[in-house]
């Protein structure tokens, strides 16, 4: 068990990287905010997984909690859901949320940063935000959630919708589902290890960053884009 909860997330964090290095270097050559967006919020799951991996094999120390908890249990979400935003919405409402985002994600810096920890709170050899014993900093976790599963896996299920309704590039009906269901996963995974399920965050992380992996690669795959309409286009995740 003390292996696996090393093994698992060291597996998603390296799969993560890759993901995100793909994905960064579609931005180098396209220079499409959202592409840079879902860059940065791979990384930050990526460090999510490294941190965890990092407790699972070494053992405890507070950096690595802090950095686990603020990249991998605050931040991650709300930035991927960032990038769809940028994808979907205006201009002018993608560059207004993000300020509030900006703004919120330091706040959440600093409340992390100065945390008082108790790592005897903590139960097996999973991290738990049980850890932290200062008010008002776990309380941030479902806002910043919220907001990224709803723009991510919405955006991905109206991305989908939209090209199954028009019947075109049906490559990417698929690669959104897959994308709205690997957002889905580390909840879920989340869900099962507070009712008692060891390893089971590891597991969604794990099958979360595959799937979403998965879906982009199949979604961005070149067939018959030159004869979308542009709307669609835009709808898509190249």
């Amino acid at each position: 068990m003390t292996l696996l909860s090393g093994v698992l997330p060291l597996t998603s964090s390296i799969i993560t990287f890759l993901f995100a290095y793909y994905v960064l270097s579609r931005w180098t050559t396209r220079r499409r905010n959202h592409l840079l967006f879902w860059g940065i919020g791979l990384i930050f799951y990526g460090i999510g997984g490294a941190m965890e991996a990092y407790y699972g094999l070494i053992g405890w120390h507070p950096l690595v909690f802090r950095l686990w908890y603020l990249f991998g249990a605050v931040l991650v979400a709300a930035w991927l859901g960032q990038g769809t935003v940028f994808l979907l919405a205006k201009r002018k409402v993608a560059w207004t949320l993000f300020a509030l985002l900006a703004l919120g994600s330091l706040y959440a810096v600093f409340k992390v940063f100065t945390a008082e920890l108790d790592p005897s709170q903590m139960i097996g050899h999973e991290l738990s935000g049980h850890a932290i014993v200062s008010g008002g900093v776990r309380v941030l976790t479902p806002f910043f959630n919220l907001y990224g599963l709803v723009m991510l896996v919405g955006g991905a299920a109206y991305s989908a919708w939209l090209f199954w309704r028009k019947r075109v590039l049906l490559n990417r009906v698929t690669g959104n589902i897959l994308i709205a269901l690997g957002a889905l996963a580390p909840g879920f995974g989340g869900a099962f290890q507070r009712a008692g399920i060891p390893l089971a965050l590891y597991v969604g992380e794990l099958l979360g960053a595959v799937l979403m992996f998965i879906g982009f690669l199949y979604a961005t795959q070149q067939i018959g884009e030159s004869a979308s309409k542009p709307s669609l286009r835009k709808a898509g995740v190249s």
